[in-house]
Protein backbone atom coordinates (compact mmCIF):
# COMPACT_ATOMS: atom_id res chain seq x y z
CA UNK A 1 0.00 0.00 0.00
CA UNK A 2 1.66 3.19 -1.19
CA UNK A 3 2.30 5.73 2.32
CA UNK A 4 0.71 8.96 2.88
CA UNK A 5 2.03 11.83 4.70
CA UNK A 6 0.44 15.63 5.27
CA UNK A 7 2.40 19.04 6.19
CA UNK A 8 1.28 21.88 6.42
CA UNK A 9 3.68 23.36 3.71
CA UNK A 10 5.06 21.80 1.13
CA UNK A 11 8.12 22.79 -1.10
CA UNK A 12 8.19 20.77 -4.79
CA UNK A 13 11.71 21.38 -6.17
CA UNK A 14 15.17 21.03 -4.86
CA UNK A 15 16.85 23.43 -6.57
CA UNK A 16 18.28 27.41 -5.41
CA UNK A 17 14.24 28.86 -4.75
CA UNK A 18 13.61 25.86 -2.79
CA UNK A 19 17.07 26.65 -0.47
CA UNK A 20 16.56 30.03 0.68
CA UNK A 21 12.25 29.57 0.68
CA UNK A 22 13.77 26.56 3.60
CA UNK A 23 15.77 29.27 4.97
CA UNK A 24 13.09 32.37 5.10
CA UNK A 25 10.94 29.51 6.47
CA UNK A 26 13.36 28.85 9.27
CA UNK A 27 13.19 32.85 9.91
CA UNK A 28 9.96 33.07 10.04
CA UNK A 29 9.55 30.26 13.25
CA UNK A 30 8.31 27.73 10.99
CA UNK A 31 7.40 24.06 13.80
CA UNK A 32 9.52 21.20 13.31
CA UNK A 33 7.60 18.88 11.46
CA UNK A 34 5.49 21.41 9.47
CA UNK A 35 7.73 21.78 6.54
CA UNK A 36 8.52 18.96 3.77
CA UNK A 37 11.22 19.67 0.77
CA UNK A 38 10.22 17.11 -2.66
CA UNK A 39 12.84 17.09 -4.80
CA UNK A 40 13.38 14.52 -7.71
CA UNK A 41 17.47 14.45 -7.30
CA UNK A 42 19.31 12.97 -4.80
CA UNK A 43 20.93 15.94 -2.95
CA UNK A 44 19.93 18.68 -1.10
CA UNK A 45 19.27 21.94 -2.50
CA UNK A 46 21.94 23.69 -3.85
CA UNK A 47 23.00 26.49 -6.61
CA UNK A 48 22.69 25.32 -9.81
CA UNK A 49 24.97 28.33 -11.45
CA UNK A 50 28.27 26.23 -10.15
CA UNK A 51 27.29 23.21 -12.81
CA UNK A 52 28.38 24.97 -15.92
CA UNK A 53 31.22 26.88 -14.22
CA UNK A 54 33.85 25.87 -11.65
CA UNK A 55 32.00 22.36 -11.72
CA UNK A 56 33.77 21.53 -14.50
CA UNK A 57 37.22 22.61 -13.99
CA UNK A 58 40.23 20.03 -14.56
CA UNK A 59 41.99 21.48 -11.33
CA UNK A 60 40.23 21.98 -7.96
CA UNK A 61 36.43 21.79 -8.77
CA UNK A 62 34.03 22.56 -6.76
CA UNK A 63 31.96 19.63 -5.45
CA UNK A 64 29.17 19.65 -3.04
CA UNK A 65 28.27 19.71 -0.29
CA UNK A 66 31.00 22.87 -1.25
CA UNK A 67 27.67 24.27 -3.13
CA UNK A 68 24.74 23.68 -1.42
CA UNK A 69 22.47 26.97 -0.54
CA UNK A 70 22.84 29.42 0.90
CA UNK A 71 26.40 30.11 -0.03
CA UNK A 72 25.33 32.01 -3.33
CA UNK A 73 24.46 35.38 -1.25
CA UNK A 74 27.28 34.26 1.32
CA UNK A 75 24.78 32.81 3.44
CA UNK A 76 25.24 29.91 5.70
CA UNK A 77 25.58 26.28 4.11
CA UNK A 78 22.45 24.50 4.41
CA UNK A 79 23.81 21.14 4.66
CA UNK A 80 21.26 18.31 4.92
CA UNK A 81 21.96 18.04 8.32
CA UNK A 82 20.75 21.85 8.82
CA UNK A 83 17.20 20.48 7.76
CA UNK A 84 16.89 17.80 9.82
CA UNK A 85 18.58 20.11 12.91
CA UNK A 86 15.10 22.52 11.37
CA UNK A 87 12.81 19.78 11.85
CA UNK A 88 12.37 19.70 7.59
CA UNK A 89 11.43 17.19 6.19
CA UNK A 90 13.85 16.46 2.63
CA UNK A 91 12.23 13.62 0.53
CA UNK A 92 14.85 13.05 -2.28
CA UNK A 93 14.57 10.75 -5.46
CA UNK A 94 10.82 11.63 -5.30
CA UNK A 95 9.60 12.85 -8.61
CA UNK A 96 6.01 14.39 -8.83
CA UNK A 97 3.60 13.20 -11.27
CA UNK A 98 0.35 14.35 -10.16
CA UNK A 99 -1.33 17.55 -8.36
CA UNK A 100 -4.40 17.38 -7.56
CA UNK A 101 -4.93 21.21 -6.28
CA UNK A 102 -8.83 20.96 -5.15
CA UNK A 103 -7.77 18.45 -2.81
CA UNK A 104 -4.63 19.53 -2.14
CA UNK A 105 -2.47 16.33 -2.82
CA UNK A 106 0.46 15.06 -4.79
CA UNK A 107 1.21 11.83 -6.39
CA UNK A 108 4.67 10.35 -6.75
CA UNK A 109 5.74 8.21 -9.52
CA UNK A 110 5.97 5.04 -6.87
CA UNK A 111 2.12 6.46 -5.70
CA UNK A 112 3.08 7.63 -2.46
CA UNK A 113 1.11 10.78 -1.38
CA UNK A 114 1.67 13.92 -0.05
CA UNK A 115 -1.40 15.87 1.48
CA UNK A 116 -0.37 19.70 2.20
CA UNK A 117 -2.21 22.81 3.33
CA UNK A 118 0.05 25.30 1.37
CA UNK A 119 2.12 24.27 -1.53
CA UNK A 120 5.01 26.32 -2.82
CA UNK A 121 6.26 25.48 -6.58
CA UNK A 122 9.70 26.06 -6.87
CA UNK A 123 10.65 23.65 -9.43
CA UNK A 124 12.13 25.99 -12.02
CA UNK A 125 12.29 25.85 -15.70
CA UNK A 126 13.42 22.91 -17.67
CA UNK A 127 15.81 22.32 -20.46
CA UNK A 128 14.85 22.60 -23.49
CA UNK A 129 15.75 19.55 -26.07
CA UNK A 130 16.12 19.67 -29.81
CA UNK A 131 13.67 17.00 -29.67
CA UNK A 132 11.08 19.55 -29.00
CA UNK A 133 11.86 21.06 -32.16
CA UNK A 134 12.40 17.38 -34.17
CA UNK A 135 15.53 18.22 -35.09
CA UNK A 136 16.96 15.62 -36.89
CA UNK A 137 19.58 13.17 -34.84
CA UNK A 138 18.46 15.13 -31.95
CA UNK A 139 18.82 11.40 -30.54
CA UNK A 140 22.67 11.01 -30.54
CA UNK A 141 23.54 10.14 -27.19
CA UNK A 142 26.34 12.30 -27.36
CA UNK A 143 24.14 15.38 -27.22
CA UNK A 144 24.00 16.47 -23.80
CA UNK A 145 22.01 18.87 -21.64
CA UNK A 146 22.70 20.99 -18.62
CA UNK A 147 20.62 21.86 -15.71
CA UNK A 148 20.97 19.23 -13.02
CA UNK A 149 23.84 17.79 -11.06
CA UNK A 150 23.71 14.27 -13.01
CA UNK A 151 23.60 16.57 -16.20
CA UNK A 152 27.03 17.63 -15.40
CA UNK A 153 28.14 14.19 -14.25
CA UNK A 154 27.38 13.18 -17.77
CA UNK A 155 29.36 16.19 -19.53
CA UNK A 156 32.51 15.76 -17.41
CA UNK A 157 32.24 11.97 -18.38
CA UNK A 158 32.45 13.07 -21.75
CA UNK A 159 34.90 15.40 -21.27
CA UNK A 160 36.92 12.94 -19.87
CA UNK A 161 36.00 10.07 -22.55
CA UNK A 162 37.07 12.83 -25.34
CA UNK A 163 40.84 14.21 -24.28
CA UNK A 164 41.17 16.81 -26.92
CA UNK A 165 38.03 16.26 -28.38
CA UNK A 166 35.52 18.61 -30.16
CA UNK A 167 32.01 20.33 -28.97
CA UNK A 168 29.58 22.37 -30.67
CA UNK A 169 27.29 24.33 -28.07
CA UNK A 170 24.01 25.42 -28.59
CA UNK A 171 22.84 28.73 -27.50
CA UNK A 172 24.67 32.13 -26.74
CA UNK A 173 23.04 33.18 -23.32
CA UNK A 174 24.82 32.78 -20.06
CA UNK A 175 25.25 28.86 -20.05
CA UNK A 176 26.77 28.56 -23.48
CA UNK A 177 28.85 31.08 -22.77
CA UNK A 178 30.24 29.68 -19.59
CA UNK A 179 29.81 26.15 -20.72
CA UNK A 180 31.69 26.96 -23.59
CA UNK A 181 35.04 28.99 -21.33
CA UNK A 182 34.67 25.80 -19.44
CA UNK A 183 35.41 23.23 -21.86
CA UNK A 184 37.87 25.67 -23.90
CA UNK A 185 39.70 25.27 -20.02
CA UNK A 186 39.34 21.40 -20.82
CA UNK A 187 40.81 21.66 -24.10
CA UNK A 188 38.34 21.17 -26.02
CA UNK A 189 37.64 22.39 -29.50
CA UNK A 190 34.62 24.66 -28.82
CA UNK A 191 32.13 26.03 -31.38
CA UNK A 192 29.23 28.44 -30.63
CA UNK A 193 26.22 28.18 -32.54
CA UNK A 194 23.34 30.34 -31.40
CA UNK A 195 20.48 32.31 -33.46
CA UNK A 196 20.48 35.85 -31.96
CA UNK A 197 23.19 38.68 -33.95
CA UNK A 198 25.58 38.32 -30.86
CA UNK A 199 25.68 36.66 -28.00
CA UNK A 200 23.28 37.50 -24.76
CA UNK A 201 21.26 40.12 -26.89
CA UNK A 202 18.75 40.31 -23.91
CA UNK A 203 21.56 41.81 -22.03
CA UNK A 204 24.35 43.06 -24.04
CA UNK A 205 24.30 45.78 -26.45
CA UNK A 206 26.07 44.77 -29.79
CA UNK A 207 28.99 46.99 -28.76
CA UNK A 208 29.26 44.89 -25.51
CA UNK A 209 28.78 41.22 -27.27
CA UNK A 210 31.10 42.47 -29.88
CA UNK A 211 33.95 42.78 -26.89
CA UNK A 212 33.27 38.93 -25.24
CA UNK A 213 32.89 37.41 -28.78
CA UNK A 214 36.41 39.03 -29.59
CA UNK A 215 37.65 38.06 -26.04
CA UNK A 216 36.27 33.93 -26.76
CA UNK A 217 37.75 34.53 -30.46
CA UNK A 218 41.31 35.17 -28.97
CA UNK A 219 41.04 31.98 -26.74
CA UNK A 220 40.13 30.05 -29.70
CA UNK A 221 36.03 29.70 -29.68
CA UNK A 222 34.83 29.99 -32.75
CA UNK A 223 31.10 31.42 -32.85
CA UNK A 224 28.63 30.66 -36.08
CA UNK A 225 26.09 33.49 -35.34
CA UNK A 226 22.40 33.95 -37.09
CA UNK A 227 22.26 30.15 -37.05
CA UNK A 228 19.38 27.72 -36.40
CA UNK A 229 20.25 24.05 -35.95
CA UNK A 230 18.02 22.22 -37.57
CA UNK A 231 20.33 19.05 -38.41
CA UNK A 232 22.76 17.07 -36.15
CA UNK A 233 25.28 14.58 -37.40
CA UNK A 234 27.54 12.87 -34.75
CA UNK A 235 30.89 11.36 -35.16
Amino acid sequence: MASEKHFKYVILGGGVAAGYAAREFDKQGVKPGELAIISKEAVAPYERPALSKAYLFPQNPARLPGFHTCVGSGGEKLLPEWYSEKGIELILNTEIVKADLAAKTLTSATEATFTYEILLIATGSTVIKLTDFGTQGAEYNNILYLREIQDADKLLAAIQAKKDGKAVVIGGGYIGLELSAALKINNIDVTMVYPEPWCMPRLFTADIAHFYEAYYANKGIKMVKGTYSCWLRCQ
